[in-house]
């Protein structure tokens, strides 16, 4: 049992690492999403709400910081608040971002975002003691960090101009959905993840999925700083 469970989670972890390197790296956006966010007008609430969480689900570098942030959570409450330190970051720069029309290169804040799953990683790999003898403060991290995330959400809705008619409704849509998806998302993780913990292999494991998670926040980083220099 505890071999399937520690198989099931490096499977998918891997198996998330194998799409970063191809599509999803940068926040992709299918052509029917990009087809209607370039004709919208008016308010449309559900669409948008649907786009958002989707975004979130694919979101794979969100998802990659945030497994990151949980991981060594062990309480619902440090779960709770940790994730809601995250929420206000992205929240606020999502809709500050859109609606005073900050401009904002995409490659860059992507390889900010990139920069957070190292952090994270190295972070649970105890990398700061050992290497500096200092620990940064986790929870102003994950909100400073929460803030650039927002802002790659916000560039990639700039993209398409979205009009001022119902522009406000339609970002509260697309950021509620992104916080449903989140959830989805969060809550198959934690289920991994605490079966998982009931295992000794746990604590043997946890080195060798944390160095994945650097592993993944290098390919994303280098991926959109190429794009920087090269575009």
């Amino acid at each position: 049992m505890a071999n399937k469970i520690i198989s099931v989670s490096l499977h998918l972890l891997f198996a998330v690492l194998a799409l970063i390197s191809v599509e999803a790296i940068a926040h992709g956006v299918d052509d029917s999403t990009r087809a209607f966010l370039e004709q919208n007008q008016g308010v449309q609430f559900v669409p948008f709400l649907y786009i958002g969480a989707k975004h979130m689900i694919t979101g794979y570098d969100h998802l990659l910081f945030l497994l990151g942030v949980i991981f060594f959570l062990y309480r619902s409450r440090d779960v709770l608040l940790y994730v809601t330190m995250f929420t206000i970051g992205h929240s606020t720069t999502l809709l500050f971002g859109v609606l005073s029309d900050i401009q904002v290169n995409a490659y860059l804040i992507d390889a900010i975002i990139g920069l957070s799953v190292i952090y994270k990683g190295f972070d649970n790999l105890g990398g700061f003691k050992r290497c500096f003898n200092w620990q940064p403060n986790t929870q102003w991290a994950v909100l400073i960090f929460g803030l650039f995330h927002g802002f790659g959400l916000a560039t990639k809705l700039q993209e398409f101009q979205l009009p001022a008619d119902g522009l406000l409704t339609n970002l509260v849509a697309f950021n509620i959905g992104v916080e449903l998806g989140q959830f989805a998302a969060l809550a198959l993780i934690l289920i991994v993840i605490n079966a998982w913990r009931n295992w000794p292999s746990f604590q043997r494991f946890s080195t060798l999925t944390n160095t994945a998670l650097m592993s993944a926040g290098v390919m994303l980083m280098g991926y959109q700083l190429t794009g920087y220099f090269v575009n």
